[in-house]
């Protein structure tokens, strides 16, 4: 299977996540409006997708673990596009709460089954990089997506955008039935669902280094979701932006975040997963912070949509060196572990959003304010994991060589200590 086509049909399905968030952003105020709801409750449609495409990913996951990528992958896609009709004629904002939490639950195979591919074919410093490639396809998505959305609420409303999706649905079934092949090794195929997952799940959770990044993970989540569910609220209402300017605003922050997974793409091989990833977040925190200064002081709207970008671009430099270090020990446990990665971020940011906007309401402060809470703890657990955990994981190998491949044996291991030893301030 050639690099290029990889990388197509992977960030093709990786994509459901942003494409169910991104092509009807634009159009959450007129959802609201049309169905006769608050802003709260319409942000939890996007909520709720968030957590369906979090809790899906620990059922897809691990049931690629055990019967390979193309069964489950090919009923989540046919599901998504069913249930993406579904949600264009939900004729009360209840039914639509319901349906979308069901099509994230389905559009989660795509999410989840991508990167346990991609865990199955590369690892290391070469992960790294097939991850940044990845996010060359897929931050394709947020770019056109709400492009798209924003023109196409020129004609249509936002039921319209959901048949919109569920035809995308159907056009990704022969892309997930035809383009992948099987990555499934045989070694994965041992033991009952249920049993296996859960072994999977103790396996994973039992490494203080994956809990770290995953906490890590979970409050970037927060403020990278507040920034997504806030943002058509706070920019269109409070700043007054049209939908179609607010389309190529949020494409902008995409194309940000498209370029710093791409700086990673090229540094990583010379500066290292560790270091990048620290880069990444130390960046976002200190733009994070800049960005809750400049909203108390009244910044101008130019300042205040810049460090959004900065903000948006420092995650993408960061991200995939986060999830090369989480993955890089569960080789055999590839579905669980992403699965388990992209729930608690997906869960995290979908509940802290919603409940931060109901209770202190939908503004410029609230959003950053919740963005630079998020990014800030983000940025503290990641130093603490390079600086602390890590190297413990290194002496314990260090002393139980028998017990390494259960617990530090991924190559990625011995690049990033090196790179943590030599280069992390």
């Amino acid at each position: 299977m050639g690099l290029l086509r990889i990388t197509l049909v992977l960030g093709l399905l990786e994509a459901f996540g942003p494409l169910s968030m991104d092509l009807y952003l634009p159009q959450l105020p007129q959802l609201a409006r049309t169905l006769g709801t608050t802003d709260a409750l319409a942000q939890a449609t996007m909520s709720v997708c968030m957590i369906g495409l979090g809790v899906g990913q620990l059922i897809a996951g691990p049931l690629s673990d055990r019967y390979g990528c193309k069964k489950p992958l090919v009923t989540g896609v046919v599901l998504f596009a069913v249930l993406s009709a579904a949600c264009a004629m939900a004729p009360t904002i209840e039914v639509l709460l319901v349906a979308r939490f069901f099509q994230g639950l389905a559009g989660a195979a795509g999410v989840v089954i991508s990167m346990a591919v991609a865990r199955d074919l590369f690892e290391g410093v070469e992960l790294s990089r097939m991850l940044s490639l990845l996010a060359l396809v897929t931050s394709l998505t947020p770019i056109i997506a709400p492009v798209i959305g924003g023109q196409l609420a020129r004609f249509m409303d936002w039921r319209g955008i959901f048949f919109v999706l569920a035809g995308v649905g159907a056009v990704l079934v022969p892309v997930a039935t035809l383009g992948l092949r099987e990555t499934l090794h045989d070694g994965r195929h041992s033991g009952g669902v249920v049993r296996t997952t859960a072994g999977h799940i103790g396996t994973v959770m039992r490494d203080p280094l994956f809990v770290a990044f995953m906490t890590a993970s979970c409050l970037g989540g927060v403020a990278f979701f507040s920034y997504l569910s806030m943002s058509s609220f706070v920019l269109q209402d409070q700043l007054g932006l049209t939908p179609q300017l607010f389309s190529l605003i949020f494409a902008m922050n995409a194309l940000a975040q498209l370029g710093g997974a791409q700086l990673s793409r090229l540094f990583v091989r010379r500066l290292g997963t560790a270091r990048m990833y620290m880069t990444g977040q130390i960046a976002g925190a200190i733009a994070a912070i800049l960005l809750l200064v400049a909203t108390l002081l009244g910044a101008h709207t130019i300042a205040f949509i810049a460090l959004l970008a900065i903000f948006i671009g420092a995650a993408g430099l960061g991200g995939p060196n986060g999830t090369t270090l989480a993955l890089g020990a569960h080789g055999s446990r590839a579905g669980t572990a992403s699965a388990l990665l992209g729930m608690g971020m997906f869960t995290a940011g979908a509940v802290a959003a919603p409940l931060v906007s109901a209770g202190f309401g939908t503004s410029t402060l609230t959003m950053a304010s919740t963005i630079a809470a998020g990014a800030t703890l983000a940025a503290c657990i990641a130093i603490f994991a390079i600086r602390r955990v890590l190297p413990r994981q290194l002496a314990a190998q260090s002393a139980a060589p028998s017990a390494a491949s259960s617990t530090v044996s991924s190559a990625v291991r011995t690049e990033t200590v090196t790179q943590t030893q030599t280069q992390v301030p």
